[in-house]
């Protein structure tokens, strides 16, 4: 079956599902591989819950029925009909990677287009190999604009998402400390995020970027097709007029209010108003989708537990984005002031020292108390202002954690270290 016979299959189905328990009538299945699992052993329980086809790619699956597809990989088809998708509904898609922040400004991006144009963003993280093809295949023939996360932890795949989703528009956030254990080094990292922009540079796309960051400058400096923001040298230049407890910014002599804590979320918001500037969104329209920007899954939150006031920013951490967050609520205007920590993960050979790198910095730190949540926090040298534990549920038991009140807190860590949920031990 060709791609275009399968994509007419598509427009008549309720969409398509990779995960047999959350199987919809009249959906394709895609029975998709992986280290752990293989989707084909589902395709004949995905058909009797009501989906229409079943995509295998294994021939002892196949049954001689019309609502079997059988191709020779499951995955490469699921990306194929989301590049054809994709070139059918003609939407103008704008690309979103970067080592930190990229799920929230893809989300303030989106906040600001939706208030004068039909759009659609990326759900939650699928921003991988399988969530990007995914995400395409949601987009309706109606929508506008599109706002798609790109993740990676690998040289090659923000090449390969670049290929099927083929962005008319481009923003890397930043560079940072993230995925080191696949991409082996900042440089890797730099060289990896940086696919994007090659895609656009050779598909004539266009290029947001932050003229504050020395190595996107540098990157860039031969590159026409771009728009940039900064604080002094951009195309769009920007006061911030507060950032304590929420970032204010002046673009323009009009002044942005957001409900984001932290100078580290400046330039998502910057990001998102440039953009919507750029793209002709009004700017009323485009103060009301910053100021309508609540952050949650556990990003950025601002929480009132009993008589704390909690910052809860641990969906992911590594240490550019944690030494950012520490640096900020070290200079925000609070009082009692309270560090929870977790581990960062695939920092790969040098997790320890990056680790103790974190330790060594809030040692030196105007605040009283530190917890420390993890088994790498835990081989760290730390003095007796730190308080250690292996997870969430033995600090849970820490006599000096019960004793929190009335304090501000920041908790940060990755997203496996679960510390979201200390929040209901929170007295």
């Amino acid at each position: 079956m060709s791609i275009q016979d399968l994509h007419e299959l598509f427009m008549k189905s309720s969409g398509v599902v990779t995960d047999s328990r959350k199987i919809k009538n009249n959906c394709i299945f895609f029975s998709l591989q992986g280290s752990n699992f293989n989707g084909n052993q589902f395709a004949k329980s995905a058909i009797e819950n009501g989906a229409m086809y079943a995509v295998i790619d294994e021939e002892k699956y196949f049954e001689n029925k019309e609502n079997y597809i059988q191709v020779d990989n499951s995955l490469a088809t699921l990306q194929q009909l989301a590049n054809f998708h994709r070139k059918k509904v003609k939407t103008k898609i704008i690309g979103i990677t970067g080592s930190n922040g990229k799920t929230t400004t893809k989300e303030l991006i989106n906040s600001v287009l939706k208030t004068h144009f039909k759009t659609y963003c990326t759900k939650g993280n699928l921003n991988n190999h399988i969530g990007v093809p995914l995400s395409l295949l949601e987009i309706s023939e109606n929508t506008e604009f599109a706002v798609i996360e790109m993740g990676a932890n690998h040289i090659g795949e923000i090449e390969l998402l670049s290929r099927i989703a083929e962005p008319n528009y481009g923003y890397i956030t930043n560079f940072g400390k993230a995925h080191l254990e696949g991409f082996g080094s900042e440089e890797g990292v730099i060289k990896g995020k940086s696919e994007l922009y090659e895609f656009l540079t050779e598909s004539s796309g266009f290029i947001f970027y932050n003229s504050d960051d020395e190595k996107q400058k540098h990157i860039l400096s031969n590159y026409k097709k771009k728009f940039g923001f900064g604080k002094e040298a951009g195309d769009l230049n920007y006061l911030v007029k507060a950032e304590n407890p929420n970032i204010v910014v002046e673009v323009n002599n009009n002044t942005f209010k957001s409900t984001l804590f932290g100078n580290y979320n400046i330039p998502n918001v910057i990001s998102a108003i440039s953009i919507g500037i750029f793209l002709g969104v009004p700017v009323e329209k485009v103060k009301n989708g910053i100021s309508d920007y609540i952050s949650s899954n556990n990003r950025s939150q601002i929480l009132k537990i009993n008589s704390n006031n909690v910052i809860l920013d641990a969906y992911n951490a590594n240490p550019s984005s944690m030494l950012l967050a520490i640096k900020a609520f070290q200079n925000a205007e609070l009082e009692n002031k309270v560090l929870i920590l977790g581990d960062m993960f695939e920092l790969g050979r040098d997790e320890n020292k990056f680790h103790q790198e974190i330790v060594d910095y809030c040692n030196n730190l105007d605040i009283e108390r530190v917890f420390l949540v993890g088994e790498i926090f835990s081989k760290t040298n730390y003095s007796n202002k730190f308080i250690s534990s292996h997870n969430y549920i033995e600090l849970s038991n820490k006599k000096e954690f019960k004793e929190i009140k009335h304090s501000s807190l920041l908790i940060k860590g990755s997203r496996g270290v679960e510390l979201e949920k200390i929040l209901d031990y929170i007295s």
